[in-house]
Order: structure tokens, then sequence, then C-alpha cells
């Protein structure tokens, strides 16, 4: 009997611990959302292996995760692409292990958001985060696959569970919080503090919290975070990069496969540091040039260059719909994507 009624007042009080922290958490903003973790993204990944020649495949770091929605591009060709962009990376490992290792012979669309992209092949954080997500892809297990499709649904009904990769996003899941208690140097100094501002659904097609448009002091938060530690990143480079993609490019084509490059868009001081650092003259302009491949800058198009980020690097999700509509258009007119349209 009291080993009954112990187990009773445990499962009353975790029932009534877990109520209060949830209703806390979205009283405070939070929603419940999946975790956009490299589970979620193998997913994904998978399907590019069962894919016809006039289908797509999104590649790219968060612009163009943002920035491209799927439900407008699929709206317009009759093809929903794979989307396969991974924040606050280089799209160049995944590029490079899609021409290698599948026979995919579609469209690969490659966002460029210059400070990551024009960054020495193999090296950095920006290159780590992809092979990691590639590694899973390759050796994950049936108890990995399980686990995963098991922690949707929860994902999905309680905010608290909200979690990130990222070691110092604002997420409250218990390992967030835990790794976020400043004790001795355990935290390391200087780091900002990321706000999470935007939630993905089964097929990693992205939302941006409207709060990051309506907020002002929410949206300087990640500002900062964009302008930080510019004077400490590696120099961007050029040659390298158009070296690692000739081969790889010209060994796609080869099958009969497209690859279209995009410039999304970006504004206030980001948008300026971008033209200090890395200028369009220097960088982009050779880069499409010598890989003769066509690529697509915002800045051309006067239905693409309208735009302002709220948080300077992505777009409102409202005005991502439109620039994808846009996008999309201007492919088609240049007859550098397919639709795939019912009668």
């Amino acid at each position: 009997m009291n080993l009954k009624r112990s187990l009773w007042i445990a499962l009353t009080s975790g029932f009534i611990f877990v109520s209060i922290w949830e209703f806390y958490v979205r009283s405070e903003g939070y929603a419940s959302e999946l975790d956009d973790n490299k589970a979620l993204w193998a997913i994904q990944r998978a399907k590019v292996d069962h894919l016809t020649d006039d289908e797509v495949v999104l590649l790219g770091s968060s612009r163009v995760h943002y920035d491209i929605q799927l439900n407008e591009w699929e709206e317009a060709t009759g093809i929903r692409p794979i989307m396969l962009a991974s924040d606050g990376t280089t799209p160049t490992p995944i590029f490079k292990e899609i021409v290698d290792h599948t026979d995919f012979s579609g469209t690969v669309l490659i966002g460029v958001a210059p400070v990551l992209f024009f960054s020495e092949p193999g090296k950095g954080f920006m290159w780590d985060r992809p092979s990691k997500r590639l590694k899973h892809y390759y050796d994950r297990t049936y108890a990995q696959r399980a686990n995963h499709l098991l922690s949707i649904p929860l994902e999905r009904s309680f905010s608290f569970l909200n979690a990130s990769e990222e070691e110092w996003s604002d997420d409250i899941d218990l390992k967030t919080l835990i790794n976020g208690i400043s004790i001795g140097d355990r935290v390391p100094s200087g780091r900002l503090p990321f706000n999470n501002f935007g939630f993905v659904d089964a097929d990693r097609n992205v939302t941006m919290f409207e709060k990051t448009r309506s907020d002002t002091a929410f949206a300087n938060g990640i500002i900062k975070v964009w302008g930080s530690g510019w004077d400490k990143r590696p120099a961007p480079v050029l040659d390298a990069v158009i070296s690692y993609y000739k081969p790889l490019i010209a060994k796609f084509k080869e099958r009969g496969g497209e690859i279209i490059f995009l410039r999304c868009p970006s504004s206030g001081g980001n948008r300026e540091r971008e033209r200090a650092k890395i200028p369009r003259s220097e960088f982009w302009n050779p880069f499409i040039e010598q890989i003769e491949s066509p690529g697509y800058h915002f800045e051309d198009y006067e239905s693409l260059s309208h735009f302002t980020c709220p948080e300077e690097s992505h777009l409102y999700t409202p005005d991502a719909r439109l620039f994808t509509k846009e996008v999309v258009q201007i492919l088609l007119n240049d007859n550098v994507i397919k639709t795939r349209k019912a009668n």
C-alpha cells in the first residue's frame, strides 16, 4: 500500500511540475516545435537517393533555409524541393557528397552566404557541422531512427522540449539550461546568447517567429551575434573554393545535373560588413564567371532587392514567400528549372 501511495504521489507531483513548467515556457513565448537536428536532416537526405532528374535539392546555410519556402516553390512548379540547407555552415561538403555518392541528376540550388561559403574547404566550424550530419546519415542505427520518430509527437506537444544543436542558444530544454549555468570557465566568456528565431516543419520548411519582426530588442539580440567576431574570422578565400567546386560541377553536369547559385538578401549593418570584408566584385562575380554556372544575386533584380531582413540576415516568412515566388519565376523565365504541373 505504501509503495502504491508513493508511486501515486510521485506521478502526481511530476505531472504538476511538468504542467507548471509547460505553462510558464508558453507564457514566455515559446511554442512546441521540432528540433532541426541531424536526425531530421538525415530523413530529407535519404530522399535524394530516390529523386528523378526533374526534381530539386536546396543546399546552403540558413539564408536558403529561411528564404526559400517549399510550399511556394511547389505551387509554382509542381515540384517540392528537398531542403538540405544547414544553418551556420557551408554547403560545399553536402554538394560533394551528393555528386560523389548518389546518382541524382536533377537540379541543385546552392545558396551563397559569403562569410560561410568563401571559407577554406575542409576547415572550421562551418565545415564541421555538415560533416557531422553526413556521418550521422551513414552511421545512424535503427534504434536512433526509432528514437527520433518517437520523439516527434512529444516535440510537437511540449514547448519545454525546445532544443537546438547550438550549445549557446536560448532554448529551454534541460541540456541547454544546464549548459547555460556559469560555473568557473565552463561557459566560454564573451559568447553572446543566441535567440532561436524560427521553427521547422517535418520537411524542414522554416517559419520565422513573428517576434523577430515585432520585437526590436529580440531582433537586436540576434543582430549582435551576427556582428560579433568579424575581426576573428579566417580571411575569406576564392581560388581554393573555385578549385574545389570546378571538378564537382563538371562531374555533376556530365551526368545531366544542373547547378544554380543564389545570393539571398541581407541588410543593415550585416550587409555593410559583407560589402567591406567580402566585396561582391572580388568574390561573387569572379566565382560565377569561373565556374560557368548560372548565378542569381538579389541586387540584380528589382523584384528581389527591396526586401529588408528584420535581423539583417534572413527574411520574415511572408516576405520569404514572395521572394521564393519571384526567384522561381526568374528561374522559369531563364529555363533553368522545370515544372511538373498536373494537367
